[in-house]
């Protein structure tokens, strides 16, 4: 049975830059709970969890330049999903994986994803990681996202991770949450947009128990409408590490952002720092565009697709 049709293809394609399966690398595409396609390759094995509850991802040691996709579609009315993904990737691996995930809903129940991803990298491994969020259709019914990414880091470990959520989405709650062991990085680069009453709630727990460990938080939103977003963001430093967290948000209209940041030295070596800046759209920036020939609509939409860029 085939189970992507053009609306499928267009969310692979708006999440995951697919305009079909891939004809390379390994890759599972999930729709509606069901596989649309599982391919290996040489060195990544994807292997299903029992009841269809989710797949481990096995990427071989020495492993180079490889790319595995791993989206999701959610287009059935009142779908809801709860997913296990586990990725272990050997000692002096390099993927690039790209997940994603869009919920198309056009009638009146909700659609829901929810999903755990926990990454396991061995020493000297490196990932990138890209995941974006998108909602669409003309239902009546809330199109829900709830991520949850734990991250363990080993020895010279280096971990990216490049989350969007483009638009549509009602309510989404992001949880990522690790452990980064002696000389590794974790990178989380989060780019948000909300609108109308949607919510959405991001929340960082990372602790950097390695000698000379490091991790840097970067989340830049924009909050329209009557939406309301939090960011809650939790480092600690019990070793020799470096940690940073940064909070940047552009509000608009009635939305509401707030930012709770948390840090914890817990030893004497620790460095950790917080940033947090929430304001509107800097009126000298608009009347800058606005002479050149802009409507303030137009000039406001270029400044927020330069800011989230």
């Amino acid at each position: 049975m085939n189970l992507i049709g053009k609306i499928e293809t267009d969310i692979l394609n708006t999440v995951a830059g697919l305009s079909g399966l891939p004809s390379d690398g390994a890759y599972n595409i999930r729709v509606n709970g069901t596989s649309a396609g599982r391919m290996n390759s040489q060195n990544v094995r994807i292997e299903p969890k029992p009841e269809g509850r989710g797949i481990d991802v096995h990427v071989a040691p020495g492993t180079k330049a490889e790319k595995v996709h791993i989206p999701v579609v959610v287009s059935a009315n009142d779908h809801v999903e709860m997913v296990y993904n586990d990725f272990y990737i050997g000692e002096g691996a390099e993927v690039e994986i790209v997940a994603g995930c869009g919920i198309h809903n056009c009638g009146s129940g909700k659609s829901q994803h929810d999903g755990i991803h926990a990454f396991h990298l061995e020493k000297d491994s490196r990932v990138l990681y890209t995941e974006k969020h998108y909602g669409s259709g003309d239902g009546s019914g809330e199109r829900v996202l709830n991520p949850v990414t734990e991250v363990y880091l080993g020895e010279s470990a280096h971990m990216e991770m490049d989350t969007v959520q483009i638009e549509g989405v009602d309510s989404t709650r992001r949880l990522t949450r690790g452990t980064v062991g002696k000389g590794a990085t974790l990178i989380v680069r989060e780019k948000l947009m909300t609108s109308g009453n949607q919510y959405a709630e991001t929340a960082f727990d990372v602790s950097m128990d390695g000698e000379d460990s490091s991790v840097n938080l970067i989340s830049r939103s924009v909050a329209k409408g009557k939406s309301q977003q939090i960011f809650l963001s939790k480092i600690d430093g019990n070793n020799r590490c470096a940690g940073r967290s940064e909070c940047d948000a552009i509000i608009m209209d009635n939305a509401v952002v707030k930012a709770i940041p948390e840090i914890t030295a817990a030893h004497v070596d620790a460095t950790l720092i917080h940033e947090a800046a929430i304001g509107k759209i800097a009126g000298e920036q608009l009347t800058k565009l606005m002479t050149l020939g802009l409507t303030q609509e137009e000039a406001e939409k270029q400044i927020v697709n330069g800011f989230l860029k």
